[in-house]
């Protein structure tokens, strides 16, 4: 629709993986260096590892490698199995590595053991005939354990000197994590080649967009300086996001003929085919509500706190440190009666310097008072945020059925101040205080 507007031969920015179009930046040469490295030379029969984020190349270098084996039958002749979906059974997975080998499976279906045998004798004739036999595996992430297991054993078809088989898998990154499982490990000691392929840098954004559109035929580059940095950053670099957005704007720009494209049409064209967790703002549209829904339980804990006067433990602020200040009431009570804090002072204090390891003062005091007796020995000594207090605060909110995290946030103060009786609501004026820690105020 656009190519004439453009003088395009072909679109520029499918999202299919065509070799011709493939744009080899650093870490995309040596991915497919190590492919090959491992398929005909240094793989010894091992498994060849390639992992990305989605989007970043594996399915468009494995189309290439395949093209460079081919491209070396007469050095290296070599049959390959290719697996697209292994989403599937154990069996089920055999069955496809035999069907694209062309193994005749015949009375053989649904047996393990027939179709290891078949694959067997095939694999010892390939060695015979000087045939180099190879598995890839796309989508290696969607393997389950047991299928992952069965691909394992596969690589025990050997001879006394060589394996037979030489798998490659293609994967997300969720596969790194599923190899570091204590129950794989003899499959992740297997793999002798690894790398992960990671999104193009701003510069490489450039290149790679200026070489797809002169394969495509182009001439002249339709993007200013400004709309190529804005791809790179509505993309994070991610080629199959670069092909979108870069799609996407060559045809805002076709429909109102404008012949050389700026950020802005970037911008329209990335809000249209981007879903909102994608697009730059992302992080902003999540953060709002989430800092509603905090600042409104603050307020609720606050609400219903009970409001009274608290003597604050002494603190010597360090000259180069500044001090968050609350207001607690000016009148004073007995030394080490944390019984009655204002709630609101309370929770500014928290919400102004968190507590951490080695804390104290009157709100540490207020927290331990609450454990007593139940989770801490009774005491009138003043309390610190050491390993004991933090293990009682766990263990008061699995019981009160909050998250055991050790933090003291709205819903574990709300649940230790249903402890207390009401204090008395006419709460004198307020002076400062201070949360004190072995390291200085916090």
């Amino acid at each position: 629709m656009y190519l004439e507007h453009y003088g395009l031969i072909e679109p520029p920015f499918s999202i299919t993986p065509d070799p011709r179009f493939v744009f080899l930046s650093e870490r995309h040469r040596d991915a497919l260096a190590h492919l090959l490295f491992g398929i005909t030379q240094g793989g010894g029969g091992g498994f060849v590892q390639l992992t990305g984020e989605v989007g970043t190349g594996k399915t468009t270098l494995c189309r290439l490698l395949l093209e460079q084996v081919t491209q070396r039958e007469d050095t290296t002749p070599t049959r390959v199995a290719l697996v697209l979906n292994p989403r599937v059974t154990p069996i089920e997975l055999l069955e496809s590595v035999c069907e694209e080998l062309h193994i005749d499976l015949d009375g053989r279906r649904g047996s393990t053991k027939a179709l290891v045998d078949a694959l067997n004798a095939y694999l010892l004739d390939a060695y015979a005939q000087g045939l180099r036999v190879v598995l890839v595996i796309d989508e290696a992430q969607n393997l389950s354990v047991e299928a992952l297991e069965q691909v394992r054993l596969l690589t025990n078809l050997e001879t006394p000197t060589q394996k037979l088989l030489q798998i490659v898998l293609l994967a997300q990154p969720e596969l790194r994590r599923m190899l570091a499982r204590e129950d794989l490990r003899q499959l992740a000691q297997r793999i002798t080649a690894r790398f992960h392929l990671t999104p193009l840098d701003a510069a490489e954004t450039g290149e790679y967009l200026r070489h797809r559109y002169r394969v495509a035929g182009g001439t002249r580059f339709p993007f200013d300086a400004s709309a190529v940095k804005r791809i790179h950053a509505h993309s994070g670099g991610v080629p199959r996001l670069i092909n979108v957005i870069a799609e996407r704007t060559l045809l805002a720009g076709f429909a109102h003929d404008v012949p050389l494209l700026d950020a802005r049409w970037v911008d329209r064209a990335a809000a249209e085919v981007l879903p909102a967790r994608e697009r730059g703002t992302r992080r902003w549209a999540f953060a709002l509500p989430v800092a509603a829904l905090l600042l409104a339980s603050m307020g609720a804990a606050a609400w219903w706190w009970p409001r009274a006067p608290v003597e604050a433990k002494a603190a010597t602020t360090p000259p180069a440190i500044a001090t968050p200040q609350i207001a607690l009431p000016e009148a004073p009570v007995a030394a080490g009666d944390t019984t009655r804090l204002d709630a609101e002072s309370f929770a500014a204090a928290l919400r102004e310097a968190p507590l951490k390891p080695g804390a104290s003062g009157a709100v540490v005091d207020w927290i331990s008072r609450r454990l007593q007796p139940a989770y801490l020995p009774a005491t009138n000594a003043p309390a610190v945020f050491d390993a004991a207090l933090q293990d009682a605060v766990r263990r008061f909110q699995r019981d009160a059925g909050l998250a055991d995290d050790g933090v003291v946030g709205p819903a574990t103060l709300m649940a230790l101040a249903a402890r207390d009786g009401q204090a008395p609501a006419d709460a004198p004026p307020s002076r400062p205080v201070t949360l004190q820690s072995d390291t200085g105020v916090q």
